[in-house]
């Protein structure tokens, strides 16, 4: 009976270990999936609060929702439009999914049953404008103001409880505008970005919108997924994504909106960074150098020795001889006026204006003129002399003398 006892205790005690290894992963909620064992069904549900991070989505924003890794946010736009939106409501059912839904206000009112199917599946509800127009980064608030009550006017009529419609809104074509967002964040409405799309809205295939998917959600690791529920390519490519997701370990996250009898789940600041830095990843982004603008920069008084919070009985900086120097220096006569005086009718005086330059051309070439007619008295002396057997060089330097002046004269008339 001992024995017995024991056996029971240690099977007991491995199916509990074993129950409690198989939480959180795809397996354990798919009991809460009746007909559909191998779902992948929702890991958990986050609740935000608009007002505490009133923008999310790393494509435009720095914070995004704190998931943790591996854990994803399915997002559609555009509907609902019945031939798709159905089947994309009947995919995400059959996986006990959980999404949220940006709802176009005209598309609710043609519509409304398909809002109404959102709801009544558990999805979150927010809104896209009344009619996606692609201006929002260029309309005044005169016109984005319609367009924004718009959307959220029909969504809620379209709802049989309206306070089911979450403050979430999405920019149409992600046009955003800081005007539009004051004043969404000012209704205390969350901005919607995203942290990777998978370009359905282009003309591309069905494998190609997967293939998208798949390699921004592996490059980021966890995040926000845009898709939208009305095109025929995103239905052909839905299946394929839950099929990688679940084959490569993803969670799906369902995002609600905090209310006074659902607080929001509890996070620290860091978690809403999609990679948030860690103590052993050093951080050398140091802050940049302000850009400094001196005004009268002419007249900037020179530092005192009270703003080095220095004092005057400390050892001065300078050495004592350069000290000593500077006191010599600083005892130094002033220069006499008359060692910067220059003499009235001088010819520098004269070079200094243009009139006086002339003048001082003139009196160089009369001076020149005069020694050039004391040059021919002297040549025909000379002359004499040499006929009388004068030595000659005197004759030559006398001939030396007069093309020294001829040359002088040249240059004052070139620099006139």
């Amino acid at each position: 009976m001992i024995g017995s006892s024991v056996v029971f205790r240690t099977r007991s005690w491995i199916v509990l270990c074993l129950g409690l290894l198989s939480v959180g992963t795809p397996a354990a909620f798919a009991g809460d999936c009746p007909g559909h064992p191998d779902a992948l069904g929702t890991s958990r549900t986050l609740v935000v609060d608009p007002r505490e991070h009133p923008r999310i989505g790393t494509m435009q924003y720095r914070e995004t929702l704190p998931l943790k890794d591996h854990e994803v946010v399915l997002t559609f736009d555009d509907g609902p439009l019945p031939k798709y939106s159905n089947q994309v409501l009947k995919m995400l059912d059959d996986e006990c999914i959980k999404a949220t839904f940006f709802i176009i206000g005209q598309q609710a009112k043609a519509n409304p049953e398909g809002v109404r199917k959102l709801v009544a599946a558990g999805h979150t509800v927010g809104t896209h404008s009344m009619n996606h127009p692609l201006t929002f980064d260029r309309m005044p608030i005169e016109k984005y103001e319609p367009e924004i009550n718009g959307g959220i006017q029909w969504t809620s009529a379209a709802m049989t409880d309206p306070t089911k419609l979450a403050p979430f809104f999405r920019i149409p074509g992600l046009m955003r505008a800081e005007g539009v967002e004051n004043y969404l964040i000012s209704r205390g409405i969350q901005v919607w970005s995203a942290d990777f799309p998978a370009d359905d809205w282009r003309h591309v295939s069905s494998d190609r919108v997967y293939q998208l998917a798949m390699q921004r959600l592996e490059a980021k690791g966890k995040g926000i997924l845009l898709l939208h529920d009305i095109q025929a390519r995103t239905v052909a490519a839905l299946p394929k994504i839950i099929r990688d997701l679940k084959a490569r370990g993803y969670r799906i996250v369902h995002v609600v909106p905090a209310t006074a009898d659902r607080p929001a789940t509890p996070t620290t600041p860091v978690e809403w960074l999609l990679h948030p830095p860690t103590e052993t990843t050093p951080i050398a982004r140091w802050p940049s150098v302000p850009n400094f603008v001196f005004a009268q920069t002419q007249t900037m008084p020179a530092p005192a020795l009270a703003d080095l919070n220095a004092q005057a009985t400390h050892q001065p900086l300078l050495p004592r001889r350069t000290k000593a120097q500077t006191d010599v220096a600083s005892t130094l006569p002033v220069p006499d006026r008359d060692l910067f005086a220059v003499p009235e009718g001088s010819v520098e005086v004269l070079l200094s204006t243009t009139l006086s330059r002339r003048a001082a051309t003139r009196l160089a070439m009369a001076a020149e003129t005069t020694r050039g007619a004391k040059g021919k008295a002297g040549s025909k002396a000379n002359g004499a002399r040499t006929a009388h057997g004068a030595p000659k060089h005197t004759a030559q330097a006398k001939g030396q003398a007069k093309g020294t002046s001829t040359r002088v004269a040249t240059s004052v008339k070139k620099r006139a």
